[in-house]
């Protein structure tokens, strides 16, 4: 909740979960598939090297993180995967922070 803290709307916890993200993930790293979601190609167990942040306009109602996928990359849900254990710390933390939002049914609005 310190993320959102100070934010009085949607719009504003979209972008306190952003920047927090933005600044907490430490790109690239790879992670793995945990879940088959229909608006991803990844399927369970898949390997992917996460290299960005997805950009803001389609972190509107979930947090994307762009994975390098042919020429330009493709933006994925961040609660579709989990860091690998060679991840730092701080970005571990970062997406188990995410994680636990979404499981908790945590909505922006």
């Amino acid at each position: 909740m310190e993320i959102i803290v100070d934010a009085y709307g949607p719009e504003e916890q979209v972008m306190g979960w952003y920047y927090y993200l933005e600044d907490q993930l430490q790109f690239p790293f790879t992670a793995i598939c945990n879940a088959k979601r229909a608006i991803s190609p990844l399927h369970v167990k898949d390997e992917v090297d996460v290299i960005g942040m997805a950009p803001e306009e389609e972190c509107e109602k979930e947090m994307f993180v762009t994975i390098r996928w042919e020429r330009d990359g493709l933006a994925v849900p961040l609660s579709q995967l989990t860091p690998i254990n060679d991840t730092t710390t701080q970005t571990k933390q970062a997406v188990e922070d995410w994680h636990y939002w979404v499981q908790m049914g945590y909505q922006f609005g």
